[in-house]
């Protein structure tokens, strides 16, 4: 990493394509203080705001500390809730400034001790800062129900803040004492976030040789998705061999974490292991088992009918595990430019709408996004929306295959909906998890079906729809089956702690019913559970992958059905951010997500590109 003249964040590329990297100086410039310290660019201007906002919380806390919870009884109420909300979130969104910028410059080099250090010293002063304000949605909590609404009719202002009141209100039932709160938050920068950081730096740390070659977790994974049958099986057996000689330490992290969790479950009286992220998600938790229901249904006729079909056109009985993901024999292998990738992105999202594509435009040439391949730097993708007086930041490892390009299109999904629901306010314009992968996987969509026009012949037609049909099993069948996996953890972690062994046994019984008799799940293969970071960081998160599918399929039959006024109706409801219900988003479109048929109809999307796919194989 250097420091460009300007200040600005550049980093070095160890691929031959000039790809772009962030430029993190639009929050936080460089400052001559950056220097002391180990510094970087923009630690000085970020650790000035840290402790701006701490002065912030201690006069927050001055001003409405004991006076929240007996106001409304008093007509001018409303307007001092009003009043301390609006002051909440200027607070919080400089605290998320801050955050972000610490882990996006973590991002960039999970490796490297100054960012460590960094990152975890501004976790620590932000739980301080947190601990400070903590009371304001605990009292928050106990507030009548009754003045509330009344107060919503006096005063606007408060109005506005009704669905992320509703929200936060939604935990009332499992909260706990001031005391035991302000220890659960305190502690979790030596528990629950140790343990993510002691996983990111594990996983980053790990080298997986192949061919004499030792490689990063991110490039050792894409073997498996290589043209050469020999790669993909040294690949795969690379993998299996690395992460067998950590599972210790993955093991113990996901006892602890699994525990932690019990622990805090059980005191705040959660019926369920996963009824924290239903709360989080605000989505009903019949809904969720509906989806997963649906979805655990279909495997014979989506997941194991696919990869038998794909066995046959690979020309195999069955499917090693590392071949899951490869290919076709005769599919197009040849690497896409960034330039291209960036056009195709683009211009699918124009012919849908040019609003759309303006807005992802600006990602590229801005410093907006990270696609250099780098030793340390987080693996997979993301899209962080930092702040509303920011902008979003996107992170991919870019390779040149089409799988890359649909991530592209998929993280600029995110980013659009970042953007259109920033002028929502830094509270309102956070959407949950289940409504946050809408864009991202509509945009892979809208992506993949322009590609598709313009596939020259049945057999690049062909090759197209099997990846498509990956990725949406990846998507659908592949995360709900992990989410089937962490309930069974969670459930098992309950009665006692868990070797690496019968993690191992319940990966592979979930990943045998989820993928069915046409894959042969190798020796080795027991240990993969171990690198998803999402059971790590962000447990049962997996589902909303599933929902996002599901939701975007059923979306886009009504697209296709020629909707008058889709494509404004679509951008209105990204527009909405967290200010509205599932329900009430999805109804301008004529889908709700409690009616069984709304998963039916979702998963027979799969089921046609699957039929469509049958035809086209001899």
């Amino acid at each position: 990493m250097i420091a460009s003249p300007d200040g600005a964040l550049s980093l070095t590329s160890d691929t031959s394509e000039d790809l772009p990297a962030w430029d993190l100086s639009d929050l936080y410039p460089a400052r001559a203080e950056d220097e002391a310290e180990g510094g970087f660019a923009g630690r000085a201007a970020a650790l000035a705001d840290l402790a701006v906002a701490a002065a912030e919380a201690g006069r927050f806390a001055e001003a409405y500390a004991g006076r929240i919870a007996d106001a409304l009884p008093d007509p001018a109420g409303g307007a001092l809730l009003a009043e301390a909300i609006k002051a909440y979130e200027a607070l919080d969104e400089r605290m998320g400034r801050v955050a972000s910028f610490a882990g996006l410059i973590y991002a960039t080099d999970t490796t490297r001790p100054a960012y460590a250090k960094f990152y975890g010293d501004v976790q620590e002063k932000l739980t301080a800062i947190g601990s400070t304000i903590l009371f304001f949605t605990l009292d928050i909590n106990r507030l009548e129900e009754e003045a509330l609404e009344r107060a919503y009719g006096q005063h606007p202002d408060l109005a506005r803040y009704r669905s992320w009141l509703t929200a936060a209100r939604a935990w009332r039932p499992y909260q706990l004492t001031d005391d035991l709160e302000k220890l659960l938050l305190e502690k979790r920068v030596s528990g629950a976030s140790a343990w993510n950081r002691l996983f990111d730096e594990t996983m980053a740390g790990l080298r997986f040789e192949l061919d004499g070659e030792k490689l990063a977790i991110e490039p050792a994974l894409n073997t498996l998705s290589s043209k050469d049958p020999a790669t993909r099986e040294a690949g795969g057996k690379a993998l299996a061999e690395t992460f067998k000689a950590s599972i210790g330490t993955f093991t113990l992290i996901t006892n602890t974490l699994a525990k932690d969790k019990e622990i805090e479950d059980r005191w705040r009286g959660y019926e369920d292991v996963a009824q924290s992220r239903h709360l989080s998600n605000q989505v009903e938790p019949e809904v969720v088992a509906a989806l997963s229901s649906a979805v655990e249904s279909k495997f014979e006729s989506v997941s194991h009918r696919y990869y038998a079909l794909k066995a046959r056109m690979m020309g195999q009985e069955r499917l090693n595990f590392w071949d899951r993901n490869a290919p076709l024999p005769d599919s197009d292998d040849r690497r896409l430019s960034w330039n291209e990738a960036q056009r195709t992105v683009l211009d699918a999202y124009r012919g849908f709408a040019p609003d759309m594509a303006d807005i992802a435009g600006r990602f590229f040439g801005s410093g907006w996004i990270d696609a250099q391949l780098r030793a340390g730097k987080s693996p997979g993708a993301f899209s962080h929306p930092t702040v509303p007086s920011a902008h979003p930041y996107v992170l991919l490892n870019y390779q040149g295959k089409l799988r890359d390009v649909m991530t592209l299109a998929h993280e600029l999904g995110h980013g659009v909906h970042q953007v259109l629901a920033g002028p929502q306010g830094q509270l309102l314009s956070q959407t949950p998890l289940t409504l946050a992968e809408t864009a991202s996987v509509f945009g892979e969509m809208l992506t993949f079906q322009a590609l598709l026009k313009q596939a020259p012949d049945a057999t690049a037609r062909r090759a197209m729809l099997a990846s498509k049909v990956e990725d949406m099993i990846n998507t659908v069948v592949r995360q709900t089956a992990f989410y089937m996996f962490e309930r069974k953890v969670h459930l098992a972690r309950r009665e006692g702690e868990l070797t690496a062994e019968d993690l191992g046994r319940i990966w592979l019984d979930v990943q045998t019913q989820s993928l069915g008799p046409a894959i042969t799940l190798n020796e080795g293969y027991e240990t993969f559970w171990c690198y998803i970071p999402h059971f790590i960081h962000s447990p049962f998160y997996v589902y909303a992958y599933a929902f996002g599918d599901c939701l975007v399929n059923s979306l886009y039959r009504v697209y296709e059905g020629g909707h008058v006024g889709f494509a404004e109706a679509y951008l209105d409801m990204l527009r909405a951010g967290g200010t509205k219900h599932h329900s009430d988003l999805l109804a301008p479109f004529g889908l709700d997500a409690r009616d069984p048929a709304f998963w039916a109809g979702g998963l027979s999307v799969i089921e046609g590109l699957i039929d469509e796919l049958e035809g086209l194989v001899a």
